[in-house]
């Protein structure tokens, strides 16, 4: 093989997975409240990216950031909403009746 000045190969060692990491990835856990946090924030941070960016491309990047997780948002609490949907019809003053009005209007 030849090799060009400042280049090395790379290698992988890859374990078996174990059957517990086999079950994670067959079956992932998705905490809805905590992905609607997480996505909640990171809107956050690409406002204020976007509030403090001078570079045109830069905030062109921060607009399709905000679209991308702002729709991202709206799904997650859709999915939110309908799960807790048989409890959110026995509770009308549940905190998250405004929360899916302010975002699906």
């Amino acid at each position: 093989m030849i090799m060009r000045k400042g280049t090395f190969m790379k290698f992988y060692f890859k374990q078996p997975p174990t059957q517990e990491a086999e079950e994670d990835l067959g079956n992932p856990k998705i905490n809805l409240k905590d992905s609607i946090e997480k996505t909640r924030q990171a809107l956050e941070n690409a406002y204020t990216g976007f509030n403090n960016a001078l570079d045109v491309e830069l905030i062109d990047s921060y607009i399709y950031e905000i679209n991308s997780l702002q729709n991202r948002y709206t799904h997650l609490v859709h999915l939110f909403c309908v799960e807790d949907a048989p409890r959110m019809g026995s509770d009308p003053h549940s905190p998250v009746v405004p929360l899916v009005r302010e975002v699906l209007g």
